[in-house]
């Protein structure tokens, strides 16, 4: 469990993060890189199988620009994992291209248990998500059995079926202040940054799992300043996977779909942006006569642990997509009863958001 000082702590270190992390750079084997002429034979291939197949391509805001282009020329979603989920429950297409991570495969085969979910791999993971491992979760679970389970839905199914309620970014603090309100106290799971946000803001009684995500813990508030004195006029949109220093300097906190909708409702024309630089394709693609500027992590290069791009998430290429499809490969199958019990806490999270008219959007 992490204590409130490890959870105020910025330089609070999460090492098993950086395991993960090495693991990845020694075993994953890079496609390699193709001409513009190959890319676009590889598109054009998968834009037939997608036909071929009765498949919906759903990607995911960190994905590469290329998948999120695809997947809105072909008339498939680039969202947040559980908007992504629910666009294919909606679409007619039997098959779902889940680009992203494994997670969000899981979660869109819980709430669309009919359907085949493929992923361009099945080694896309997430440091929130293996941090996490089930049976350690359960027994962090057992000795806190007075407490409300909330976990975040950067979980594995297996996690999922072992809480009460499954939330996003953008309703944990919702959520947080409705059990609050009820006299419930809150065992948090697994980002201690956004565990840490929540707690602070709802002021309910909350403990968390020491997990992190790679990629915004890297985020410093020391940087950001450096770099907001070259761009005095910039505005800082952080994520609240972000350490606290980070958040207490940031004009707005928020999800993915919150920071796209914050850069365009706020009147600066230069942003510093604290979250998987992934957004970018979005953002730019959204607001061309805006500037975003990527927010300084812990290192640079070799020296940074992920240089605020996923590691998992970039593993989502075109070839490996086109190979699933034409394969049928990757498939991503949960337990029955398992996903009988996680689609429980996820569907209490969406009556919850339904009675207060909200969308449920902003996982990272």
């Amino acid at each position: 469990m992490a204590s409130e000082a490890d959870l105020d702590n910025e330089d609070f270190s999460y090492a098993a993060d950086q395991v993960l992390v090495k693991q990845y750079l020694d075993d994953i084997h890079e496609p390699e890189a193709m001409s513009e002429e190959e890319k676009n034979a590889r598109k054009e291939a998968i834009k037939q199988l997608l036909k071929e197949e009765d498949a919906v391509l759903v990607a995911h805001y960190y994905t590469d620009p290329e998948i999120q282009s695809l997947a809105e020329e072909t008339g498939g979603c680039v969202s947040d994992s559980l908007e992504m989920a629910r666009f294919g429950n909606d679409h007619d297409a039997q098959t779902l291209m889940v680009a992203g991570v494994k997670f969000m495969g899981e979660t869109a085969k819980i709430l669309n248990p009919e359907k085949r979910i493929l992923m361009p791999t099945l080694e896309a993971t997430c440091s929130l998500d293996v941090g996490c491992p089930a049976d350690e979760f359960k027994a962090f679970c057992e000795e806190h059995a007075d407490r409300t389970v909330v976990v975040y839905a950067n979980t594995s199914a297996a996690v999922k079926a072992l809480s009460d309620w499954v939330v996003t970014s953008s309703i944990a603090l919702d959520v947080a202040e409705h059990l609050h309100d009820k006299g419930e106290k809150i065992l948090w799971a697994p980002d201690k940054h956004l565990g840490n946000y929540v707690r602070r803001e709802s002021g309910a009684d909350l403990i968390a799992w020491d997990g992190a995500c790679i990629v915004h813990e890297e985020f410093k508030a020391r940087g950001i300043e450096d770099l907001r004195a070259v761009y005095p006029e910039a505005a800082v949109l952080a994520h609240p996977e972000s350490p606290r220093a980070v958040l207490e300097i940031a004009d707005r906190v928020g999800s993915t779909t919150q920071i796209i909708n914050a850069a365009e409702e706020l009147p600066n024309k230069q942003f510093i942006v604290a979250t998987d630089q992934g957004i970018f394709y979005q953002l730019q693609h959204r607001m061309p006569d805006k500037e975003f500027i990527i927010a300084p992590t812990a290192g640079s290069g070799a020296s940074c642990r992920s240089c605020a791009h996923c590691p998992w998430m970039a593993m989502n290429v075109l070839e490996r997509l086109e190979q699933s499809l034409r394969e049928g490969s990757n498939e991503i199958h949960v337990d029955p009863e398992l996903a009988k019990r996680a689609v429980i806490p996820l569907e209490r999270m969406l009556n919850f958001a339904k009675s207060m008219k909200k969308t449920v959007i902003g996982n990272a």
